[in-house]
């Protein structure tokens, strides 16, 4: 059980969430489930989201698994069937899939440090690049034009985006994931104009930096001592710590109420402990 930052009743409403078996969006579908919400948990690997299904089921809560590719429309479109057999049309969409490739990044941050045999900007492939971007673009887009069919039916609902820190200032060694959330940032404010008379709003939050099981060995020395990079982001993060998952429970549960956040719109929300506020002077 999470000790939820807010308590808003979502009794009744289906929240279909994608990505739902990452860090981030298995915690957001667990709050929203304990919210009274009824979940679908969207992942492109099943294990995962069927053991939060399993357990989330077994404490009296409403979660159901779909294992789809969010770049698949024709498995999307069959997922929104089987959601509005099972459990309803979208109330509320949270589109979380997303990630960076270790085949769109540079070995240094700086081409004038590069060595022999490592990868610089110029070794980037565009096919890796237009992974990165499909994956979070796309992935971001697709969900949307199925699961927001419901809501544009019926004049009402939420699309919660996840953007982050790196699209506000792109991170060293990381173009294309920097370049990708610059876009669904921008997109976000696109949907929020172009649903604006159908009563949809949609927002995103940009998380800071968390630690997660992919970005552990970037952040952390085998001996639990913070690596060169983890240093460079705490000393640029006023509040000298980095965020956790619970942390982003009270931002998404907020803005997709439709009492507490009804005028809020177009809105990309950071919750990156002081990351985006600090010059570093």
């Amino acid at each position: 059980m999470l000790d939820l930052p807010l308590n808003i009743d979502y009794s009744g409403k289906v929240v279909v969430i994608t990505g739902a078996g990452g860090l981030i969006c298995g915690a957001i579908a667990r709050a929203f489930a304990q919210s009274g919400a009824k979940v679908a948990a969207i992942n492109r690997s099943e294990e995962s989201i069927r053991q939060l299904s399993d357990e989330l089921t077994a404490e009296g809560f409403i979660c159901k698994a779909y294992k789809a590719d969010v770049l698949d429309s024709e498995a999307l479109e069959a997922t929104h069937q089987a959601v509005l057999r099972e459990l309803g049309p979208c109330d509320i969409l949270i589109n979380g899939a997303g990630g960076n490739n270790p085949k769109a990044t540079t070995t240094n941050e700086y081409h004038h440090e590069a060595s022999p045999g490592s990868k610089t900007f110029f070794d980037l492939a565009g096919e890796d690049v237009d992974a990165v971007f499909r994956l979070n673009f796309q992935g971001t887009m697709l969900p949307t034009q199925v699961f927001a069919k419901d809501m544009a039916q019926r004049k009402q609902g939420c699309i919660l985006n996840i953007s982050s820190m790196n699209a506000y200032t792109p991170l060293t060694k990381i173009p294309a994931y920097s370049g990708a959330k610059a876009a669904v940032s921008n997109f976000t404010q696109w949907l929020a104009t172009y649903f604006a008379g159908t009563g949809i709003r949609c927002n995103a939050i940009a998380p800071g930096f968390l630690v997660a099981a992919q970005n552990r060995a970037l952040l952390f020395n085998e001996d639990g001592t913070p690596t060169a990079r983890s240093t460079k982001i705490l000393n640029s993060t006023p509040t000298r710590r980095f965020v956790e998952a619970r942390e982003l429970l009270g931002a998404a549960l907020f803005l997709c109420d439709d009492r507490a956040a009804s005028a809020i719109t177009g809105v990309v929300l950071p919750v990156d402990a002081g990351f985006s506020a600090y010059s570093g002077v």
